[in-house]
């Protein structure tokens, strides 16, 4: 799609986003003759993604847009080596085209999946001499509502949930981030398991359906 190097609309309920990924030789300047690379993500809702439109957000951030960028960088950095992919820097964008909750942890596993495809097409071009990638990364949100865990919450089930929970892992079921907060009153251990544990098999569902996608990626 276009001229990135890679991009793709990832689908979760009716959320919709659009990951790119683009590449720029050099690295930030702080980084420079490290011999490592780097990753940088953005992300924005556009205007037209909810029911009442969303204002451009140009020369100041807002604190969540800044929090949920870094999110996917810090998320996206933990499955490179980086000095596989020597010094260059990946640019990640991850533009919201409809909203309707779980818009952070949707971005996560399509940006993930733009960069597997991103760095194949690196290598084939031989710019990549072996590959960075060195797990599968994806996300998703659970939340408990009505007293019950529930996976990949809609609008209306965020909005009722006590709970609100983003998890954040590898292809080995390993934990990279995890956001959780209390709605209401205090939330317990063994509820935290439950939808830890219902978390853990969401993304194992998403992380197979990016292997098949990689698969069929030119």
């Amino acid at each position: 799609m276009g001229f990135a190097l890679s991009s793709l609309i990832v689908a979760t309920g009716r959320t919709r986003v659009l990951c790119s990924l683009c590449v720029q030789e050099g690295v930030p300047r702080w980084r420079q003759g490290s011999g490592q690379g780097w990753l940088s993500a953005e992300y924005r809702l556009l205007p037209a993604s909810t029911p009442e439109r969303q204002g451009r957000e140009l020369m100041k951030l807002s604190g969540r847009t800044q929090e949920i960028q870094r999110l996917i960088g810090r998320s996206l950095r933990a499955s490179l080596d980086m000095a596989a992919l020597g010094e260059r820097t990946l640019l990640v964008d991850c533009d919201v085209l409809q909203a309707d909750a779980g818009t952070r942890t949707a971005s996560i596993t399509g940006a993930w999946l733009a960069l597997a495809v991103a760095l194949r097409r690196l290598q084939h071009q031989g710019q990549l001499l072996e590959d960075p990638l060195r797990h599968q990364v994806a996300a998703v949100a659970v939340g408990l509502v009505d007293g019950r865990p529930l996976l990949d919450l809609d609008y209306g089930e965020d909005s009722r949930a006590a709970v609100d929970l983003n998890v954040v892992m590898d292809g080995q079921g390993r934990l990279l981030e995890i956001q959780g907060t209390a709605e209401g009153a205090p939330f317990s251990r063994p509820e935290l398991n439950a939808m830890l544990d219902l978390a853990q098999g969401g993304i194992s569902e998403l992380q197979a359906q990016q292997k098949q996608a990689l698969a069929a990626a030119p």
